[in-house]
């Protein structure tokens, strides 16, 4: 087996990875993911302790970025050149579940060390939407 080098591309040459099949599944799953958190955040949220009506908002924040995002993967798995690009596609999904994830256990899980990660999952989705307009 030889050992990858400068001139050894990440994937090979030819490599299907971005795939509009790949693509709608994470919208799927982002989308639902969006709408499940939406309905606990609507019902099961409010009643738990703790929970602070700037954390309902945050969730609010994170599960309709989860929907739009999902949503934005269905159109993009149509698109007939997007839906195999490279970096667009990888870095929406990537970024959506960074962004609202991280959100997510914010609120749920207080876990601070987070608070540095939501911004880098906001930059990942901008820069595929970026790409797109390019």
């Amino acid at each position: 087996m030889a050992f990858p080098d400068s001139s050894t591309p990440l994937l090979p040459r030819g490599s299907t990875f971005v795939t509009p099949t790949l693509l709608w599944r994470s919208g799927a799953i982002l989308a639902t993911a969006g709408m499940i958190a939406g309905a606990f955040g609507s019902h099961a949220l409010k009643r738990r302790p703790g929970i602070t009506p700037e954390g309902l908002s945050a969730w609010g924040t994170a599960s309709h970025y989860a929907i739009f995002n999902g949503l934005a993967l269905f159109v993009l798995s149509m698109h007939p050149r997007f839906s195999t690009h490279k970096f667009a596609g990888p870095a929406i999904a990537g970024g959506g579940f960074v962004f609202s994830g991280s959100i997510m256990a914010l609120v749920l899980w207080k876990m601070k060390f987070l608070g540095p990660i939501t911004p880098l999952g906001g930059m990942a989705m901008i820069a595929g939407y970026i790409t797109l307009a390019l």
